[in-house]
């Protein structure tokens, strides 16, 4: 059954109440992108933040799990993104802290070293401390968490856990007290997986979708490619959902970030767009190679279609 669309009255009038809202995919680099949200053929200087920040208001960095950033390259992202004022990054905290149980204090201060352009030109909306599945709640993790708060208490956070005994009263309102954002998911519900909510415990709202790739999440099969557990394409009945969830979130957050993280052949970024589509109740700016890879892009898209040409522009 086809999707009821709201009047431009009625979303209007819904989302007075509502903070910011900011879409966006979880991160920027992945081969498998190319020629499919990137363009085939590139002009000088193009870089692929820069062109996301056409389309999105957002992107979580993802860099940043796996070492300190460099404050160079922080320097020139910020750079990248400025066609669009609008635009705010997130980014994952350091995985030494969260998931390697280390993290000592030259480790802390290459972190902050590395957001530090990013915190100057007002381009750092939150930090996500995201969890794995294995991190359940237990008083030592309690404790953990509440070294992190302390140690990068001067940013906006946001805590991402996976497993169903975070579903605790007391922990909420640790998080309330604190000021810290909770991450609502949609993952797989294996077991104890937390299932989707919408919360809301700070000024940042936090929204993370993974897919629903039940076959390839927790698989330990060497044969299946890590990037499976991301393959995966929401249908618009179920983003309808997560638009209500997002929009509760809104309501009582001053921004909320949207993150498409089911990132395999550019499956986030149009899932990313159709949420932009369904939350404004209206059309969007579709990338056109994106478009020719999911024609259902199409019935959102803001401009007809481009025509193939026989000759591309020899300068791109």
């Amino acid at each position: 059954m086809p999707r009821k669309r709201r009047t431009a009255a009625e979303a209007a009038s819904s989302e007075t109440d509502l903070g910011e809202i900011r879409v966006g995919t979880a991160g920027w680099s992945y081969q498998d992108w190319n020629g499919v949200v990137y363009p085939a053929h590139r002009g000088a200087g193009f870089h692929e933040a820069a062109y996301l920040a056409e389309f999105f208001d957002t992107i979580e960095i993802n860099t940043s799990f796996y070492q300190p950033m460099r404050p160079q390259l922080a320097e020139q992202w910020v750079t990248r993104v400025a066609a669009n004022p609008r635009f705010q990054f997130t980014a994952k905290l350091w995985q030494r802290f969260t998931h390697e149980g280390g993290g000592a204090t030259e480790d802390e201060r290459a972190v902050k070293e590395g957001f530090a352009p990013l915190v100057a030109a007002g381009k750092l909306a939150a930090v996500l401390l995201q969890f794995p599945f294995s991190f359940h709640h237990t008083p030592e993790n309690v404790d953990t968490l509440k070294s992190l708060f302390d140690r990068f208490g001067e940013y906006s956070l946001a805590v991402e856990v996976r497993h169903a005994s975070w579903k605790d009263p007391k922990f909420f309102a640790l998080l309330h007290k604190r000021g810290v954002g909770f991450c609502n998911i949609d993952q797989p519900l294996i077991g104890r997986s937390l299932e989707p909510m919408d919360r809301a415990t700070a000024a940042i709202g936090y929204v993370r979708l993974h897919g629903r790739r039940y076959d390839a999440w927790f698989s330990g099969d060497p044969e299946t490619p890590p990037e499976e557990r991301y393959n995966y394409l929401y249908s618009e009945e179920e983003l309808d959902p997560w638009a209500g969830r997002i929009r509760n979130v809104a309501k009582h957050s001053r921004a909320t970030y949207v993150i498409a993280n089911n990132h395999y052949l550019g499956k986030g970024a149009v899932n990313g767009l159709q949420l932009i589509s369904i939350l404004k109740n209206a059309k969007v700016k579709v990338p056109e190679t994106l478009r020719e890879h999911y024609p259902e892009l199409n019935k959102i898209a803001d401009a007809p279609e481009t025509e193939p040409t026989l000759f591309p522009n020899p300068r791109e």
